[in-house]
């Protein structure tokens, strides 16, 4: 690991509660044993009424930066000195740089992951391809949302069980100016499929632990893509009807892998590649 006292030595890591599941650490510390890069990325578990003072003191421990991960993306970003436009739009942050001087700026790189991660599996995408449906209405979903607006995206379909949750995160996109969101009930949810481009899964149903999705793909178009941002399991069951069907799927792993890049970027200098040990060593942690 090398020596902390080593002034080039850049400490990082991830802070959350309960925080021992994250990945995060596996992709990082991968990054840097490849690049022979003097530091290390460490979990940091900070309950929600310490996270003042553990952000406060992140300079004072010589810290670079650091992720943030549930449930402090939005506190967090109330501690920062400046807050980057796309995380003040997406009311959250999953990133901390500090600077030269001490001062803290926050980023979010979760739309950026998202985006890149469907990039990834195919590469003539295009926002404006055709409406997109996205289930569930949380942080997931907002950032996701956000960012395909951003890039483009004409119509967007938000369902939630919660129908209350998804018309206010739609009123808040209203106000950006972007392309169209429609609430649609969650009973609708199947036929809301018929001429999309894309549809998302961001709620936590086909999880590792949790039920399946009830949902039916029979009306979802043999262009359209299917994408999961869980990633516990890598092909769950939504995924894998859809793979039968002939469709084009994403898992969560591209959005989290995705996301760490800028991140180890503004921390080490260097933008890393995503390769197959990467993935390999992700996988040998489920």
């Amino acid at each position: 690991m090398g020596d902390s006292n080593d002034p080039n030595f850049v400490l990082t890591g991830v802070m959350g509660w309960p925080v021992a599941h994250s990945r995060s650490p596996t992709i990082h510390n991968h990054w840097i044993a490849q690049h022979r890069l003097k530091g290390t990325y460490a979990l940091l578990p900070v309950q929600p009424e310490h996270l003042h003072d553990a952000i406060k003191g992140l300079a004072a421990l010589g810290f670079a930066g650091c992720n943030v991960t549930i449930p402090h993306k939005v506190n967090a970003m109330k501690m920062m000195d400046i807050v980057h436009p796309t995380a003040k739009s997406m009311g959250a942050i999953n990133t901390i740089v500090v600077q030269k001087d001490g001062a803290l700026h926050g980023f979010n790189n979760d739309g950026y992951g998202y985006i890149q991660s469907l990039k990834d599996v195919n590469p003539h995408w295009k926002a404006d391809a055709g409406p997109i449906l996205i289930l569930g209405a949380g942080g997931a979903s907002r950032a996701i949302a956000l960012s395909l607006l951003e890039q483009g995206a004409k119509e967007i379909r938000l369902v939630n069980r919660t129908k209350e949750k998804a018309q206010e995160l739609a009123q808040e996109f209203s106000a950006f100016g972007l392309g169209q969101v429609n609430v649609i009930d969650w009973q609708d949810r199947n036929d809301a499929m018929q001429g999309v481009s894309l549809l998302i899964n961001t709620t936590n149903q086909g999880m590792h632990g949790q039920a399946d999705l009830d949902i039916d793909i029979a009306l979802l178009s043999d262009e359209a893509m299917v994408s999961d941002a869980i990633y516990i399991p890598l092909e769950t069951p939504l995924l894998k009807s859809a793979r039968l069907k002939g469709h084009l799927t994403v898992n969560g792993l591209g959005m989290l892998l995705n996301q760490a890049r800028p991140a180890f970027k503004a921390w080490f200098g260097l933008m890393p590649e995503i390769t197959p040990a990467l993935r390999q060593a992700i996988q040998d942690t489920f």
